[in-house]
């Protein structure tokens, strides 16, 4: 294969360079070892940030964070839920801290107002009745599964070709520049060799690990951040504790749900990313502290993201900077290699723009980026990303009540052939991670005890599976998805884990597995 730019990685920040390279005439190829935002970008609150996180630490990212906020809203507006924010704090939070934060917010020009605490418990029923402060922000919430597929599809629309399960093995090096890629199917096995004149690193966490391939070196400190999600919706806006960064400082609504995290630990290794007891437990304590209620809710599960961050001093997690690094490689001897990473989803738009400069100044391509004014059109492949959205539809059409798969997120059999045909038309085999990741299948209440095997029997009846694939893809994605609850487990929820495991293991003999 051929291209003038292979983009490595399919995150959002992949993703947004795919599509901003299409939109100015540059041909391109993404691959990515998984599937979209397998990695950080699907792991993450959801949060678009309004900018007023970063103001103590970070202004030049805030006034980032709030620019691209508002272009968001305006240029993506199917995919975000606009909510507004506020930036809370209980008795035990610093005044002085408290006094600081609307004149850093005027200083760098955030949108930012007090308001009583009676007004904001009002607003959030749900807040600590020792609430001292209060400021609205101007956050928001976004589906980044949606957004994800949204700027891939854009991408594919313009000529763009997106590999899923495409692992880079290697490259090829001839007088300081990558000449050819060398990526491996991981389902299928079968290999290919991309030739491109550019390449792009937005692997995120793996950005070491593929500038390594080229020779060169990136020193990366990678920053697992945990998240809980509750069984149903707590909160109508972003709650955020006014205080200096730590644990359960952000309660971000999500559909139906809503999710509170996050934790900072610092990992070595990037094998076996999931929630500890010890990280569900500081969630709860120090969330609680804000929101009461979150020491008695329900949770149906944990997951945890890899924040990618790129090491230029001593420190922690929480002390390496936020803001993203761009580097070309020049100083490194390699003239066709950029690479991408760390910052923020808010921010990813600019971030793809950034990287798309150069790239495009080394094609000599002179036509300008459009992502800042050209809306992010809907498509259908980020459809049934939505919380709440496939019962609203399922119950509004009743010609369309067809039998449901999923019945904790009401996913019905036509909502899966919708998924599974965009799947095949981009010429990837449907399996159950691929319609998980696009849907809401696993995502509810019994977290793929009963829908995965619905899923697979529906497939294997239209064909997309056959022999043994089934019972293998179906161990995979309740795995995946006991790595996220299992942590949770205690008191009542003993009893629901001891049924679940009667029913994959008593009756479906998933028991070799030692997961």
């Amino acid at each position: 294969m051929e291209t003038e730019v292979l983009i490595i990685g399919g995150g959002t920040t992949g993703t947004g360079i795919a599509r901003d390279l299409t939109l100015r005439g540059i041909s391109c190829i993404l691959i990515d070892q998984k599937d979209i935002n397998a990695g950080a970008s699907g792991a993450n609150h959801g949060l678009l940030h309004s900018g007023a996180r970063y103001i103590f630490k970070d202004g030049e990212a805030a006034v980032e964070c709030h620019r691209e906020n508002l272009l968001l809203k305006r240029l993506a507006p199917h995919c975000i839920e606009d909510t507004g924010g506020l930036f809370v704090a209980v008795d035990q939070d610093d005044d002085d801290y408290i006094a600081q934060f609307p004149k850093l917010c005027v200083k760098y020009g955030l949108p930012c107002k007090e308001i009583s605490v009676d007004a904001a418990r009002q607003k959030e029923p749900c807040l600590a009745e020792n609430l001292k402060a209060a400021f609205e922000v101007a956050d928001a919430v976004v589906d980044p599964f949606m957004l994800s597929l949204d700027n891939a599809a854009h991408a594919q629309s313009k000529g763009a070709a997106i590999l899923r399960n495409m692992k880079l093995t290697g490259f090829e090096m001839r007088n300081g520049k990558i000449h050819t890629a060398q990526v491996e199917n991981r389902r299928t096995g079968e290999k290919l060799t991309i030739k491109a004149q550019e390449f792009v690193n937005a692997s995120g966490a793996w950005a070491d690990n593929v500038a390594a391939m080229a020779g060169a070196s990136i020193p990366m400190s990678y920053s697992k951040g945990s998240l809980l999600v509750t069984q149903s919706r707590i909160n109508q806006a972003v709650i955020n504790r006014l205080r200096p960064a730590s644990d359960a400082d952000i309660l971000v609504p999500g559909g139906t749900v809503s999710i509170i995290g996050t934790t900072s630990v610092e990992i070595d290794s990037l094998d076996d990313i999931r929630p500890t007891v010890e990280e569900v437990d500081a969630i709860i304590k120090e969330g609680a502290q804000m929101v009461p209620k979150l020491a008695t809710t329900r949770y149906i599960r944990a997951y945890a993201g890899v924040r990618p961050l790129v090491r230029t001093a001593g420190g922690d997690g929480r002390s390496i900077s936020r803001n993203y690094t761009l580097k070309t490689h020049t100083e490194d001897g390699i003239d066709n290699l950029v690479t991408i990473t760390g910052g923020k989803l808010t921010t990813f738009r600019l971030m793809a723009e950034k990287a798309s400069d150069i790239v495009a100044r080394r094609l000599k391509n002179t036509n300008p980026c459009l992502t800042e004014t050209e809306t992010l059109p809907p498509s259908t492949k980020g459809e049934w990303t939505e919380p709440g959205k496939s019962p609203r539809v399922w119950m509004a059409n009743p010609e369309r009540r067809d039998t449901l798969i999923c019945e904790c997120e009401m996913v019905s059999e036509y909502m899966v052939d919708e998924i599974v045909n965009d799947l095949k038309a981009e010429g990837t085999i449907p399996t159950l991670e691929e319609v998980g990741r696009r849907s809401r299948i696993g995502k509810g209440p019994c977290q793929g005890t009963f829908c995965s095997f619905r899923l697979a029997a529906y497939l294997y009846r239209k064909g997309e599976l056959a022999d043994s694939q089934g019972m293998g893809q179906v161990r995979e994605f309740v795995n995946e998805r006991w790595k996220g609850f299992m942590p949770l487990v205690r008191d009542k929820e003993l009893m629901r884990v001891e049924l679940q495991e009667s029913f994959l293991c008593a009756l479906f003999g998933m028991e070799e597995d030692d997961e």
